[in-house]
Order: C-alpha cells, then sequence, then structure tokens
C-alpha cells in the first residue's frame, strides 16, 4: 500500500463575505500549523471585531487530518462550527482555521438559515484561497566518521533530500527531511555506509 504523504492546504489567508436579511458574515481563512498558532489568531480576531455578535470557527490540522474543533460561539448548537468544518472536509484540506464573524442585522435567521449563511460564508473564504499541495515529510539524522563523507554526500545528491542541519567534528553529523515515501530508499541507501549510524526524528 502506497504511504498518503501529500496533503492540501491554503497558501496564504483570504476573505469572503456573505449577507443575509442584512446580517453580514465575514469570513477569514488562515493558514495555521498548531493550536497555539490558532489561539493567537483567535484572540487577535476578538479584540478586531470586538463589535461583532457572535465570532465562530472551525479548524483542521495535521497532515492525517485527525486534530479538528468546531465552535458556535453563541450561536445555537451546530449552526455555525459544524457547517464551517463541512466545508473544510469538503475540500479537504488541513492546516486550516477558518473564522466567521457575524454582524446581526436584526431579523432571525433561524436555524437552518444560520447553518447556510456560515456554510456559504466559509466557502467564499476557501473559493477565494489559493489551494496547494504539500508533501509530508520525514527527518532523519545521520553520525558518520570523516573518511565517509564522499559516500554519504553522493546519497544526498543523487536522493535530493533537504539538508535540515549538517555539522563536521570529529564526528560527523547531517539531519536530512525527505518525503515519507521516499525515506525508506534514502534510509536503506545510508545504512550501507560502513559506520554509519543513525536515528530517525519525529515529524
Amino acid at each position: 500500500m502506497a504511504i498518503a504523504d501529500t496533503y492540501k492546504t491554503i497558501a496564504a489567508p483570504a476573505e469572503g463575505i456573505y449577507t443575509e436579511k442584512r446580517s453580514k458574515f465575514v469570513a477569514q481563512a488562515l493558514p495555521v500549523r498548531s493550536v497555539d498558532e490558532i489561539k493567537s489568531h483567535l484572540e487577535a480576531f476578538q479584540k478586531k471585531y470586538y463589535d461583532a455578535r457572535h465570532i465562530c470557527y472551525a479548524y483542521m490540522l495535521g497532515h492525517e487530518r485527525k486534530e479538528f474543533r468546531a465552535n458556535d460561539n453563541g450561536e445555537p448548537s451546530g449552526t455555525a462550527g459544524k457547517p464551517i468544518l463541512g466545508q473544510i472536509n469538503s475540500g479537504e484540506l488541513t492546516d486550516i482555521l477558518i473564522v466567521v464573524v457575524r454582524y446581526f442585522g436584526g431579523i432571525k435567521l433561524g436555524t437552518s438559515g444560520l447553518i447556510v449563511a456560515y456554510r456559504a460564508a466559509a466557502a467564499e473564504a476557501i473559493a477565494a484561497a489559493t489551494i496547494i499541495e504539500k508533501t509530508v515529510d520525514e527527518e532523519v539524522t545521520a553520525l558518520f566518521e570523516y573518511p565517509f563523507m564522499n559516500d554519504v554526500m553522493r546519497i544526498v545528491k543523487e536522493e535530493e533530500p533537504e539538508i535540515v542541519a549538517q555539522s563536521y567534528d570529529m564526528d560527523c553529523r547531517i539531519t536530512l527531511r525527505i518525503r515519507s515515501s521516499m525515506m525508506p530508499k534514502l534510509r536503506m541507501r545510508l545504512e550501507k555506509v560502513e559506520t554509519l549510524r543513525f536515528y530517525s526524528n519525529e515529524p
């Protein structure tokens, strides 16, 4: 079975706006990598849109798309965060935060109206974004003696991993990053170099 080693995310922040019965829904889609980053974005939104009725959001993190959350921020349960998350899922996106800010227009929309509005606003933001495909990468650190430098560097040249870090003291040390599906071949070739010891880094 092939390793799934690509995922889809957005290249840069994007905005979408949806209006319904004088209520305005401003959606922002943001590329994110961690919960801490999401928290700082949400704090910034709370300050910027302090006069808004609701600031609802959903996010998805990680290439396996297992870390996610939806928040209704005072809207009836399931009418805001869930439809936003639904749009993230339908685009198979990850490492993304979508925040939808609602300005109340004086006319209630009802639960079905809210679901449609939050879903539409999130869809507008995604439509305005540039969707990119990234590779799932792994890292490996190799330790070897100086005389074997040429052997190791030849493998690096041929397999084309990214060199993350390197140091050449008494013992040489190099950390390489390559997409997951190509790691087994890289490791196999490195293991054949005499005296080389290496260990994997968690991605």
